[in-house]
């Protein structure tokens, strides 16, 4: 069986972590796929990438576009304000539907590298079941190895992984502008 990574904590870098181990996967002449949940912009570099690529990198996204502009709780990141909406039985929906497609393309195309963006987030904020992507892992083929990014790893998650990193803000400027190609 493949090793499990996992990166969580609350600084930036988890998923740009995960996207170097893709890169290195592809320089080898490896398949790398790359399922984000919550995320659903196309104007990122990692997505955008896909065309250059070629079929040894895939990225699918099960995120729906509203996160940002609702009304339900304000949060705040590199001193701007956004107002986000709560989760909902759609959010629910589509991160079920992505776990599900993981195991599909885990066990038909037994890629490289399987990343599995924001699934900390997703059990942690309750779109998941720890038990259900525990599951998941229980069937990764030897030959594949398996990324989990997101805040708020949940224990059982941290305790199944062989490899876990915390990345952690040391320290950050109160406002910035993200950078095309640095931050997305």
């Amino acid at each position: 069986m493949g090793y499990v990574y996992l990166y969580t904590g609350t600084g930036g870098g988890k998923t740009a972590n995960a996207l170097g181990l893709a890169l290195r996967t592809v320089g080898h002449r490896k398949k790398a796929v790359i399922i984000q949940f919550f995320k659903w912009r196309k104007d990122t570099g990692e997505y955008k990438i896909k065309e250059r690529l070629g079929e040894l990198y895939e990225i699918y996204q099960f995120g729906r576009e509203a996160w940002l502009g609702r009304e339900t709780r304000t949060e705040k990141f590199g001193g701007e304000t956004f107002q986000v909406e709560g989760v909902t039985d759609r959010d629910r929906e589509l991160a079920e539907a992505g776990l599900a497609f993981a195991g599909r393309v885990m066990q038909e195309q037994k890629p490289a590298l399987l990343v599995l963006d924001e699934v900390n987030l997703a059990v942690h904020w309750g779109l998941l079941r720890a038990g259900r992507v525990l599951e998941l892992l229980r069937a990764v083929p030897a030959e594949t190895t398996v990324v989990l990014t997101g805040r708020y790893a949940p224990q059982e998650l941290l305790d199944r992984a062989e490899f876990v990193n915390i990345v952690q803000d040391v320290k950050m400027p109160d406002k910035f502008e993200p950078v095309e190609g640095i931050q997305y």
